[in-house]
């Protein structure tokens, strides 16, 4: 019996999925990586000078290095021409972070996660990564389509925060919403124009875990995204006009949810 269309399309989807691999530059990016044990590691280009400089790092990751001609670094790796690799590439599989329940049910760090809505640029993903870290969230959670993947560029700006904090990509951002929901937790919405503050809503969300719903600079929130929220919330300047890029809002966002400073 053959199978049916639908089948097949989403066996290839899994093979793709399976052989994808991704190109990690810069000597933080690398050195993190190869100090990563979840980190699958396929092949490891360095120019001399990166390779005295990584040392133990090499040596703890267990692969043998390419050494290559600086010269020549950009005909052994396909980087972009603009990428600074300090003389140093690691071909690598995506991480598997596991579940969503694995991960924010009852996962590592505080009860509070961020889900983004269509962020696409991976210097302003890397940054939110960063910020889940240093202010302990238990995952920062995407769309799979019309979101940043896994990049080298992303790596960079994240400065080591990929290797360690979750980053899960999910099929549909509302259902992953609804599970959210479905475990405890509060979902804020972070809106301009809304009426509550992010103060506010932090309080009436007190002691449930929190979610922080960021959308893409621009669009915003989705309608779905929106509705899927229990609460928009706002972030409130100073002065009568004001904005924060999607990275810096993150930042504040989590600053004030973890209950810092």
């Amino acid at each position: 019996m053959r199978k049916p269309t639908w089948v097949i399309d989403k066996e290839r989807a899994r093979r793709a999925a399976a052989a994808e691999t991704v190109w990690l530059f810069g000597l933080h990016a690398v050195r993190d990586a190869l100090a990563n044990p979840r980190r699958e590691k396929l092949r490891l280009v360095l120019t001399k000078n990166a390779l005295d400089r990584l040392g133990e790092a090499v040596q703890a990751g267990g692969l043998e290095p390419e050494i290559v001609d600086p010269r020549k670094f950009d005909a052994h790796v396909p980087l972009d021409r603009d990428s600074v690799h300090q003389g140093a590439a690691l071909e690598v599989r995506p991480l598997a972070w596991g579940t969503l329940e694995a991960l924010c049910a009852g996962g590592e760090g505080a009860p509070l996660v961020v889900l983004l809505d269509r962020v696409s640029d991976p210097h302003n993903v890397g940054a939110i990564l960063r910020s889940a870290e240093v202010f302990g969230a238990r995952a920062v959670i995407a769309p799979a389509r019309h979101s940043a993947p896994e990049t080298g560029a992303l790596a960079k700006t994240a400065s080591g925060a990929l290797e360690r904090q979750p980053y899960l990509r999910v099929g549909n951002l509302a259902a992953a919403m609804e599970r959210l929901k479905a475990m405890g937790y509060m979902l804020l919405g972070l809106d301009g124009a809304a009426e509550t503050t992010l103060a506010a809503g932090l309080a009436a969300a007190r002691p449930r875990p929190v979610g922080l719903v960021l959308g893409a600079e621009g669009p915003g929130l989705r309608d779905k995204t929106r509705e899927t929220c229990d609460l928009l919330t706002r972030i409130p300047f100073a002065g009568p006009f004001g904005s924060l890029n999607v990275s810096n809002a993150a930042a504040v966002a989590l600053y004030a949810a973890s209950g810092s400073g």
